[in-house]
């Protein structure tokens, strides 16, 4: 199914249900990504190291999977953003795709996380490239809001 008619909705504007609900959930990732950050830093001695990490993990795996369903959402923000900005559907597209690979990720690191043949050393280098590629997802989809719409979602505080 091609983007653009995945993605049929009213323009967005700042006043907007789905604008709203995408800048509240940015919020709410943010917090799961620092507390999952929290947890990654604390000290890998503490008997409660792998479970808090794991805890707060998933965590943020809840959280990515709201985000999928507010930008994805049939009213979601990308059908916002394509219907105010068609010009956008690469980027869209782009951002799309990069949603399942971290899904994926995550995935994958929660599996690592719970053997216990993987190293504290390990798991802080596998989710420090996570939070990396979180860290420009965000980036990317702060950038076409703004492209879009000359408007910052907020969010980074």
């Amino acid at each position: 199914m091609a983007v653009a008619s995945r993605y049929e909705s009213a323009p967005l504007d700042a006043g907007s249900e789905s604008f709203q609900a995408a800048r509240q959930h940015r919020e709410r990732l943010l917090e799961s990504i620092h507390a999952f950050e929290r947890a990654l830093a604390a000290p890998a001695a503490d008997p409660r190291w792998r479970g808090v990490t794991a805890q707060r993990l998933g965590e943020l795996q809840r959280a990515f999977d709201e985000h999928m369903t507010v930008t994805e959402g049939r009213d979601g923000l990308y059908a916002a953003l394509l219907a105010a900005a068609p010009r956008l559907t690469q980027a869209v597209s782009v951002l799309a795709r990069e949603h399942a690979l971290i899904k994926r990720v995550l995935e994958v690191l929660a599996e690592r996380l719970a053997d216990p043949g993987t190293t504290t050393h390990q798991v802080r280098s596998w989710a420090s490239d996570l939070l990396r590629e979180l860290s420009r997802h965000r980036q990317r989809g702060a950038d076409l809001v703004y492209e879009a719409y000359a408007v910052d979602i907020g969010g980074e505080t």
